[in-house]
Formats: C-alpha cells, sequence, structure tokens
C-alpha cells in the first residue's frame, strides 16, 4: 500500500484519480479547498473507506501543508488543484495566479523540506499535473510532442505553463523528484456544468440554446477522465524523473461535430418532438481561443506501456447517460453557474 496526496482530489479529475487510488488498494490523503467546483459528493462513493482522508485545506496555506506531510507521510504527491477554466481566467486571472503559481510555489517548497527530512527517500515522487493548452495552438500536422515549446494563449494556459516550469526548476536546482504530465482534454462523469461536454449535455436537456464558440471549427483532443486517472497512476510509479509524459486517446474532434454526436445520442435515448441539434446556437468567439490541440502520446505507450482502451463513441454515451441519471448532482451548479453569467 502506497500513501498517495492527492490536491484537488475533490475536482473533476482529482476525483477520478482518487477513486482509482483507493480502487488500487492505495492510502490517499486529498487535500482541497472546496471551491465553487470542488465537490466533496464526487468521492462519495470511497469517503467511507478506512484508507481515505480527506482534509479541506487550501494549498496557498504552507503552514498547513507543512503539517499535512509531517502527519501524513506521503509516498507520492499528485498535484492537480487548480484553477482550470479559461473563461473564468479571463474575466478573474488573479485567482489563477494565487493558485497556480503561488499554490504550485507552496507546494514545491513543503514538498522539497519533507524530501530532505526523509533521506531522500528514492520512492518518492511529485507528480504535476498539467494541460495541453500550454503548448498553445496547433498549427502543424501531428500532435503535440513532449518537446514542443511552450506558447500559452490566455491566462489559465499562461499560469500552468508557469507553475510546470517551476516544478522542472525545482528538479534541475534542487533535485526534487519531479514528473510532469501534459493531458488533452478531459470528459466524464463529475465534470463542472461550464466545460463544454456538460454545458451541451444540460444546455439540450434543460431546453436552452446550446452555445457555440465562433464557428464551431476549434479542435479539441479527448480523453475520457478514468483513462486519465489510469495513467496518472502509472506515470508516478514507473516515469522517469524529470520527464513529462503527454497522456492522450487520439480523439480530436471539432466542437461543432461533438455537440452533434452528443445530440444524435440525447435524440435516441430521450427523443422528444424536435432533433436536440437544433437547439444549437453559435456565439462570439472569446479572446485568444486556440484552433486546435492535439496530442502525441508515443512516448508513454512506448516507455510505460500505457494507452488509451475505451474508444470516444463508447465514452462519450456513457458520460451522457451518466448526466441523464444524476440530474440531482448537476442541477443545482447548472442553476448557480447561469445566474452568474446574468
Amino acid at each position: 500500500m502506497s500513501k498517495l496526496l492527492i490536491t484537488g482530489g475533490s475536482g473533476f479529475i482529482g476525483s477520478a484519480l482518487v477513486r482509482n487510488a483507493i480502487k488500487a488498494g492505495n492510502k490517499v490523503c486529498n487535500i482541497d479547498a472546496l471551491t465553487y467546483s470542488g465537490r466533496i459528493e464526487n468521492n462519495a462513493s470511497v469517503a467511507s473507506c478506512p484508507n481515505y482522508t480527506f482534509i479541506k485545506e487550501n494549498i496557498c496555506n504552507q503552514e498547513q501543508l507543512s503539517k499535512i506531510f509531517h502527519d501524513f507521510q506521503p509516498d507520492y504527491i499528485y498535484h492537480l488543484a487548480a484553477e482550470s477554466h479559461v473563461d473564468r481566467s479571463i474575466e478573474n486571472a488573479k485567482t489563477f495566479i494565487d493558485t497556480n503559481i503561488i499554490g504550485t510555489y507552496n507546494l514545491l517548497e513543503v514538498s522539497l523540506e519533507y524530501w530532505k527530512s526523509n533521506s531522500r527517500d528514492n520512492k518518492f515522487r511529485f507528480l504535476q499535473v498539467s494541460t495541453d493548452e500550454v503548448y498553445g495552438s496547433n498549427t502543424e500536422l501531428g500532435g503535440f510532442t513532449e518537446e514542443r515549446k511552450y506558447n500559452p494563449s490566455n491566462p489559465y494556459s499562461a499560469s500552468k505553463a508557469a507553475a510546470d516550469h517551476l516544478a522542472t526548476a525545482w528538479f534541475k536546482t534542487y533535485g526534487l523528484p519531479v514528473i510532469i504530465t501534459n493531458t488533452s482534454n478531459n470528459f466524464g462523469p463529475f465534470q463542472y456544468p461550464e466545460k463544454l461536454i456538460p454545458i451541451i449535455i444540460i444546455s439540450a436537456l434543460t431546453g436552452q440554446k446550446i452555445p457555440i464558440y465562433g464557428s464551431g471549427e476549434n479542435i479539441r483532443d479527448w480523453i475520457y477522465v478514468e483513462e486519465h486517472a489510469e495513467a496518472l497512476l502509472n506515470v508516478a510509479c514507473r516515469g522517469n524523473v524529470g520527464a513529462r509524459y503527454n497522456i492522450g486517446a487520439t480523439n480530436e474532434k471539432g466542437n461543432i461535430e461533438l455537440a452533434k454526436s452528443i445530440c444524435n445520442i440525447l435524440d435516441e435515448l430521450v427523443p422528444k418532438s424536435r432533433p436536440y441539434a437544433e437547439q444549437i446556437c453559435f456565439v462570439t468567439d472569446r479572446p485568444g481561443h486556440d484552433q486546435r490541440y492535439s496530442i502525441d502520446a508515443t512516448k508513454i505507450k512506448k516507455e510505460l506501456g500505457w494507452s488509451s482502451k475505451i474508444s470516444f463513441d463508447s465514452a462519450l454515451r456513457k458520460t451522457v447517460e451518466w448526466y441523464l441519471q444524476n440530474e440531482s448532482w448537476w442541477r443545482p451548479m447548472s442553476e448557480t453557474r447561469r445566474k452568474e453569467i446574468k
């Protein structure tokens, strides 16, 4: 049994990692500030497990982080706590600077002190979980490789790029055993209703217009969140210290294509008098909107033997079905978000 300290473990990706880590027999300490998108309900299925601990804390509180490290004595750090929505970063960049940059600095400092005090334990790893958005828009053939230079386009991706650079610096300067992962767009259960796929599903079900930025031709590369969690467990245990690994499933989809696919699934599962696709509308594009993301996941497959095994169509259907079955989870948050937008 390994001891995993996961920051942001009540968020969308973090909670998937928590559930998978517990299922694999690990001891998990979840640190989450429970801001608007962190939901304690996301880990209800493991809340009573004796090897699961939840601590409500902000990673900007370095003193409390030190105490948690001292008490829990983790083998692995999975750093997922972050502000993550591009639109919100455009509206209020400061929160992203505080959490994604200052918070990461605090965590690196506490991890370094802890690692040194434990006689440089060879098992210890710090996994910096990042995004493909740090690479900017891909205008070339093929996907982003790990050698791609960072070229962020908005405050969110810039703050994540800064966090990645800090993690790299703590490895190169102090020897902290850091590994960085950059993943494509995630989707699946428990995703907060401000991201594209939940917006499409919920807007369709509630009879609202389905908003698509610009002409809908922006392309994203998608991965099912459960597979991302599986890959993260693999990387931390088997990845090379100081390395970066892209995590993707080779599922590039245009936004309008994606919206129509979801509408087709809903037409089949909960048919109504008119096709759901008639609710699609195009809205003013957001500033700094990258045209295309595309992940090349060759390295992780070659070095660690990990690759995606779930088809996109199957995972998308499972996701739609989950939202249909869990209206009590998403409806209150969706209504709150609508009030914020107004």
